[in-house]
């Protein structure tokens, strides 16, 4: 049996749903829920996480309740039921600024800020479960997911639903750095074939590309697709601390090439066509308010 753990809300609630049977709602931060979720189960996917980086300046004790003691929990409750499997999802943000490139598991963590931090703990709290109570766990290392459904906070989505609105002045932060561009199709082919190689139990393997664009590019590659006339503007507001800003981001995708036979099946520009056609959709956009910077 198989449980998949994420948030839903920025409180810490979460949906747990195991197979054959019905979603219920819980906290990754109450350790007796996340028991009542884990037992009788074999594999876990943890992707229960505070995610949005400008609010982690505002409430770090939040990301550190939900990211680090959040794991914790998970962690703790698959050690008692003895699970066979735990696959804890990770970040490309871990590493910060690339120091070389394409960045490969064993590059250096930077905490570039409180979220990233929070990150590199669940991963080191994961890791240290496994080398104390040989607990099958695996570390997925996803760089830069996008897709339909995705939150406003990331920068696809906030390019997409402003232009899809009419707005001819796209407000955006800062268009240097360059991200690692994973269709959420291939992120999901990955976490399944990592889940299926027993001998990547125990490592740290990164989901990745290899390609990068900057966010500059990026957005003018989507306003040549939905309005040609937009013009870009910088909004002040939208613009990390300059020392915590991650300024190159490229993963190497060798490591489970090698493993599993993974690669990606989606091109930017074919994943940002599905992208763009959901959000057309009238009923999927009125769902965001692209007018609002939500932190």
């Amino acid at each position: 049996m198989c449980i998949i753990i994420h948030l839903i809300r920025g409180d810490g609630s979460i949906p747990f749903q195991k197979k054959n049977s019905a979603k219920f709602t819980g906290d990754v931060r109450d350790p007796d829920c996340v028991r009542n979720a884990v037992k009788d189960t074999d594999i876990i996917f943890h992707l229960a996480a505070l995610i949005a980086i400008p609010y982690s300046y505002y409430a770090p004790s939040s990301y550190v309740d939900t990211n680090i003691k959040g794991t914790l929990n998970i962690l703790q409750a698959a050690k008692d039921f003895t699970c066979k499997k735990i696959l804890v999802t990770s970040t490309s943000e871990v590493y910060g600024t690339a120091i070389y490139t394409p960045i490969n598991e064993k590059h250096p963590r930077q905490g570039q800020s409180p979220y990233s931090a929070s990150k590199i703990g669940a991963d080191f709290i994961a890791e240290s479960f496994f080398r104390s109570f040989n607990l099958p766990v695996t570390i997925v290392r996803p760089f830069n997911t996008y897709g339909p459904r995705q939150s406003a906070r990331a920068v696809i989505p906030t390019i997409i639903t402003q232009l899809l609105s009419g707005e001819k002045e796209i407000r955006l932060g800062s268009l240097h750095p360059q991200r690692d561009l994973l269709f959420v199709k291939d992120t999901v082919s990955g976490f399944m074939e990592i889940a299926k190689c027993d001998r990547l139990i125990g490592e740290e393997v990164n989901i990745a590309t290899n390609e990068t664009i900057s966010v500059e590019k990026l957005a003018l590659k989507i306003i040549s697709i939905i309005n040609p006339d937009a013009t870009i503007v910088c909004d002040e507001q939208r613009i990390r601390p300059e020392k915590s800003e991650v300024d190159l981001l490229q993963g190497d995708n060798s490591k489970i090439k090698s493993f599993t036979g993974w690669k990606p099946a989606w091109v930017l520009d074919k994943g940002l066509k599905e992208t763009i056609d959901w959000f057309k959709n009238p009923e999927n956009l009125k769902r965001y308010k692209p007018e609002i910077y939500n932190l």
